[in-house]
């Protein structure tokens, strides 16, 4: 394992995370008090989501950023791409929104309006194609327990990105009859907490480097497999929460991984224990 910590010397990309889940708030508390709904196209329960997700994406990358091993200058980059990206978003999901106007795909705004929904795409393709870039440095970097969480990972983002796109050349989330893409899109991204986090604490138990990456092969893998059924099901314009073979399996995949995240907390916790009753011992 790489001396690297968690956010190490990503200050500004916590920061810019912090604005996100700070917008979602102060969206929250508007939403309680007039209603979601701004005339003639707003919703300010999607500005919520967006910046809020958008939070937790770019904590998330602030969290492994340090473990890419980029040169400092590269790293500075990849950096500030993500924070100016990210602050033009939150900008404009957040003011579009309150202004009533559709901030992508807007049937009422002005030139200017559309305008800046085509600049809210570049960026968009921008952060896929920066997200891009991290999959493969950390298919690149040696591995370990904690890599390998972290390319199940992408590679599960590159899919929501897939998602992502297909709603943009649909102009919507829907497709089909019932099928919803932003459902996909928002289970892909969240495998940067999801596979993460056990990969994680896989990496800092005590367990043999096989069992670490067995068990990070075991819930990758199901995440991954759950995620492709749930896009079969979608691709043929069917919802995910319907009671058919394809979210059956998709739910029976997620059932391994939630018990491969179990396990690497149990695991965690039984060596933490361990370490401080040797400490106890000889203190």
């Amino acid at each position: 394992m790489s001396n690297h910590r968690l956010f190490e010397g990503e200050k500004w990309l916590v920061v810019t995370s912090m604005i996100g889940f700070l917008l979602a708030a102060a969206i929250a508390v508007v939403i309680l008090a007039r209603g979601p709904i701004v005339w003639p196209e707003g919703n300010l329960q999607d500005a919520f989501s967006f910046n809020a997700a958008i939070g937790i994406f770019f904590l998330s990358v602030a969290a492994i950023l340090p473990f890419t091993e980029y040169k400092e200058r590269k790293r500075k980059i990849v950096r500030w791409m993500f924070i100016v990206g990210a602050l033009y978003a939150y900008g404009v999901e957040t003011v579009q929104h309150f202004r009533g106007i559709n901030p992508r795909f807007s049937r009422e705004g002005s030139v200017i309006d559309l305008v800046a929904g085509a600049l809210f795409g570049v960026v968009s393709l921008l952060l896929i194609l920066l997200g891009l870039i991290l999959t493969v440095r950390f298919f690149r970097i040696k591995s370990n327990s904690f890599i390998l969480a972290i390319r199940y990972a992408f590679l599960s983002v590159l899919i929501a990105n897939m998602a992502g796109l297909v709603m943009s050349l649909l102009q919507g989330r829907l497709i089909g009859d019932t099928g919803n893409l932003i459902v996909l899109h928002g289970i892909g991204y969240h495998a940067l907490q999801t596979l993460l986090i056990p990969g994680w604490l896989l990496q800092h138990s005590q367990a043999s480097s096989r069992f670490k990456k067995g068990g990070t092969h075991i819930g990758g893998i199901a995440w991954m497999s759950a995620i492709v059924l749930i896009g079969l099901q979608t691709g043929m314009g069917r919802s995910v929460f319907e009671l058919t073979i394809l979210p059956v399996l998709a739910a029976i995949m997620l059932l391994v991984w939630f018990g491969m995240a179990v396990l690497s907390f149990v695991v965690f916790l039984g060596n933490m224990k361990e370490r401080m009753d040797r400490k106890h011992l000889f203190d």
